[in-house]
């Protein structure tokens, strides 16, 4: 009867979800799996004691990620909720089961040193696409921005008397966040030359626009090859240097520094202080040489 039933469930999935042939299998290998290791006759018997061995078994024994632990946690609740609502089980022993928590991979930043790199290798090339982009980098990495922010930044967002930038974010939502003086600098100077990026000589409301782009502005594509190109000039590994990368070396730069994370979520835009708490986990060097310097147990017993 089992296999008849998940041919079944395999069958509601692809009609009624439009589940890929892909999750279609993978939901099959996992439901089959479990009704192997719980080898019960009847599907009535199964409790939530028996999934919740099943689980148990999966990351201590199998050494599952929770990742894939999940996913079949997934397929095991479409399955048990297909035979309630089939009338073949009266309750379904899925409802009370969690989910393992899935770690978040830590944010990848660049050091002070790298950035200083990308900054002069940026400036060496004396064009004007490339002085163009000395400043988007610059002015990147002293606000925390998106890269979607960044290239749509209009003309009038920088106070330059109170070095303040006006950044609309996500949902249209707006925040204004210091700038460092050497980044209002840079874009300063910036617009003594940023009518060559104009066509005919027009008008244009974007502080970086462009001359073939639809949207008038630098497109996100343009800066993303023209940072990995910057990489390579400064003589790091492209792979390591994303626009986001930058973002995640503002954050974890300033909270190396003693900046509250209060602070560090206003500047970054961000809704809830959990997802500036993932920065936290980010120990600097600095901080392990004092732990390893002042700690108690870190003196010698003499």
């Amino acid at each position: 009867m089992p296999e008849s039933v998940v041919n079944r469930f395999l069958e509601m999935m692809s009609a009624e979800r439009g589940a890929a042939q892909n999750t279609l299998e993978a939901y099959g290998r996992d439901v089959e799996q479990f009704l192997e290791n719980c080898s019960y006759a009847s599907l009535k018997d199964i409790s939530g004691d028996d999934i919740e061995d099943f689980i148990q078994y999966l990351s201590r024994d199998e050494h599952l990620s929770p990742k894939t632990v999940a996913r079949k946690i997934s397929a095991l609740r479409e399955f048990f909720k297909f035979l309630y609502t089939e009338k073949l089980i009266k309750t379904n022993p899925s409802l009370d089961i969690l989910t393992p928590k899935q770690q978040k991979p830590l944010p990848k930043f660049l050091t002070q040193e790298e950035i200083k790199q990308l900054i002069q290798a940026a400036k060496a090339e004396n064009t004007p696409a490339g002085r163009r982009m000395c400043v988007m980098l610059e002015l990147m990495y002293a606000c925390g921005l998106r890269v979607s922010e960044l290239v749509s930044l209009p003309e009038n967002c920088i106070n330059f008397d109170k070095r303040q930038i006006l950044i609309r974010g996500k949902g249209s939502k707006e925040r204004i966040v210091p700038v460092a003086p050497q980044a209002i600098e840079a874009v300063f100077d910036y617009l003594s030359y940023r009518d060559y990026f104009i066509k005919g000589g027009r008008k244009s409301m974007w502080l970086f626009p462009s001359k073939s782009s639809t949207s008038g502005h630098i497109t996100r594509d343009t800066f993303f090859k023209h940072l990995k190109e910057i990489a390579v000039r400064a003589g790091i590994s492209p792979q390591k240097v994303t626009p986001h990368v930058l973002r995640h070396s503002f954050a974890t730069h300033l909270l190396n520094h003693d900046v509250d994370l209060r602070s560090v979520q206003k500047m970054l835009g961000h809704e809830s202080i959990n997802t500036t708490e993932i920065y936290t986990h980010i120990i600097s060097d600095k901080l392990i040489q004092t732990v390893q310097k002042l700690h108690p147990l870190a003196q010698k017993h003499s």
